[in-house]
């Protein structure tokens, strides 16, 4: 059993916990109270969850534990403590979006795919976490529930869209949380705060509603460990009819990989000189991680890529989607939102229909090259971010000339344009303490493929917990 999780129940990692239930060695409502008194400790400071519910969460714990007690686990998340971003519906609870426009008395009748699965595998839900408006940025605050924290330095953002449930299993607020991500906000989340996130390929994890920003929008696991990741894209995956893009369960768990290792596996690295000026220690971080993953026996070859019109391309398509959700919604009311999402929405307006399908042709270019590459390499990696994260409360670093969060996050929207899988790993912490992520992106429908390498690397690099968990 590993050190860690003799001291606090909140620190174990779902497949740790399962394990424990299995051997009656620890039960759901213990591993649940563990997180909600993570919650109540560190929310207050954090702000990952702008909903919990410990009421239900203790009622799904105890109905888990006679479950196991009876020796009949419902699923493969019977009874782990898990949280659920604030974009996706859940039975029962708002989905507010992190806007004052939305009436959380509303009839909330319906859960989202991912959220029925997880009930389905026995899941105990905590709460929702945080985003910012409509998910339409990477970092989150918005101005219904504020700032999220980074959970290495409070100061800092935690990335986003989806902070929240990067947050929550890095404090140990429930082994297991589902982000989305449009263009980043998964791998960006995960990198900034130290912890493992994949957004999978496009379809692999069914999505409803539909996203207004379209088929960029993915939804995907965010865990302390590869792990807990296959665990729970192993639940998430498969077929909804709500959802017509989405494809079928995938003949292999995920969890089933995890031991191959990256033995011969193909592996080109991009450093970034061509997409982005990269700090010196993520650079050197990210190629500390390559030449572990070649130590491991993967070939492994420095790589340019470069991709044209990327960034014109997704402002098309993701500010014409802004421009959707906000006019869904009175203008009389329109003083209430994040006045910068009321700007890129008014430039979304701004494009034609010829300006659509010419970011589409960029879409497709790119995908067209990413095809090309995975001829000759199993693998990309990168960077997750080219930079450590900064200041809370802000859209890009202070004094850094930037405008947009796509300004400094070219490693992550280009593979929302062409919809392939890719993961964050943690690889290393900044001289002051922050996090750093290392990508590795495959060929659509490899995601197994990720999983493999990622798990490969985390094993032979594990990647500690936050200092104020660790302090006690």
């Amino acid at each position: 059993m590993p050190e860690h999780v003799r001291t606090d129940l909140a620190d174990w990692t779902a497949t740790e916990l399962l394990t424990a239930y299995r051997s009656k060695e620890v039960s759901p409502v213990e591993a649940t109270t563990a997180a909600l008194d993570r919650i109540s400790k560190f929310n207050p400071e954090f702000n990952a969850f702008c909903l919990v519910d410990a009421e239900s969460a203790l009622r799904q714990a105890r109905e888990s534990e006679q479950r196991w007690r009876a020796g009949t686990p419902v699923g493969k998340l019977d009874g782990v403590p898990s949280s659920i971003k604030d974009l996706l519906l859940t039975k029962g609870w708002p989905t507010l979006r992190g806007s004052k426009l939305i009436d959380a008395d509303a009839a909330w009748n319906e859960d989202a795919p991912v959220t029925a699965r997880m009930r389905e595998a026995g899941a105990v839900l905590l709460g929702k976490t945080t985003t910012p408006e409509f998910g339409w940025k990477g970092v989150t605050d918005n101005p219904l529930t504020g700032n999220t924290g980074n959970p290495w330095d409070s100061t800092k953002t935690s990335g986003g869209s989806s902070g929240g449930s990067a947050v929550a299993p890095a404090l140990g607020m429930g082994p297991l949380s589902v982000g989305t991500d449009g263009g980043g906000s998964v791998r960006i989340p995960a990198a900034f705060s130290g912890v493992v996130g994949i957004k999978p390929t496009y379809g692999a994890v069914p999505v409803y509603p539909p996203s207004p920003f379209g088929t960029l929008s993915h939804a995907g696991p965010m865990t302390k460990t590869v792990a807990d990741n296959a665990l729970l894209l192993d639940v998430l995956s498969g077929f909804d009819s709500r959802d017509w893009s989405a494809m079928p369960r995938p003949a292999l768990s995920y969890t089933s990989v995890l031991d191959k290792g990256v033995k011969d596996l193909r592996i080109g690295y991009c450093r970034g000189s061509g997409l982005a000026d990269v700090d010196p220690e993520v650079a050197a971080a990210s190629a500390r991680a390559v030449e572990v993953l070649r130590a491991l026996g993967a070939r492994v070859d420095d790589v340019d890529v470069s991709f044209p019109d990327a960034q014109w391309a997704y402002h098309v398509l993701w500010f014409s989607g802004a421009a959707k959700v906000v006019d869904g919604y009175p203008r009389e009311r329109l003083n209430e939102i994040d006045p910068n999402l009321l700007e890129i929405a008014e430039e979304g307006r701004s494009y034609s229909a010829r300006n659509y399908v010419d970011a589409n042709a960029v879409r497709a270019s790119l995908g067209m090259a990413m095809g090309s590459f995975h001829e000759r390499y199993d693998l990309l990696a990168t960077p997750s971010v080219p930079i450590p994260a900064f200041e809370i409360g802000e859209e890009v670093p202070v004094g850094s000339g930037m405008k947009r969060w796509t300004d400094w996050t070219p490693f992550s929207y280009p593979f929302n344009l062409t919809q392939q899988p890719a993961i964050s790993v943690p690889c290393g912490l900044t001289s002051t303490g922050l996090p750093i992520g290392l990508q590795l992106v495959a060929a659509r429908h490899e995601d197994a493929l990720l999983m493999q390498a990622a798990n490969a690397y985390a094993l032979a690099e594990p990647f500690g917990l936050p200092p104020v968990v660790t302090a006690g």
